[in-house]
């Protein structure tokens, strides 16, 4: 059976080209998006990124204390987050301090306020 060929009686060629046009307008802000996601789709650093968003800034030693773990597997989370531009540092003497990025912060809001309001156990 073929699965490639289409059923439909006319095609909204409008649709389509409106369509592709908002694709490629937010190609960079799907690219943006999908980055975020897929790193916050590890349960650790999504708890992360949420501090950061109660919080606004904290240290590896904070992080360790609130979430039970050592330093050094926090530490590689918070690398993984800072490659991936989600998360920057801010130096005070000896220690440094994590934050979201504005971009991240702003875009990561709707799923914390999600959170936040416990809107997902009332789904379930």
């Amino acid at each position: 059976m073929d699965n490639t060929s289409c059923i439909r009686q006319k095609a909204d060629i409008k649709q389509i080209n409106r369509c592709k046009e908002r694709v490629l307008e937010l190609h960079g802000s799907f690219d943006c998006l999908s980055n975020g996601l897929e790193l916050a789709g590890n349960n650790v650093r999504l708890k992360i990124l949420f501090l950061f968003y109660e919080e606004k800034r904290l240290c590896v030693c904070d992080l360790s204390d609130i979430l039970g773990m050592t330093i050094s597997a926090i530490s590689q989370h918070l690398r993984k987050l800072k490659d991936r531009k989600l998360i920057e540092t801010e130096r005070e003497a000896q220690t440094i301090f994590y934050s979201l990025t504005k971009e991240y912060e702003k875009m990561l809001k709707p799923f914390f306020k999600i959170l936040d309001d416990n809107k997902i156990l009332e789904t379930m």
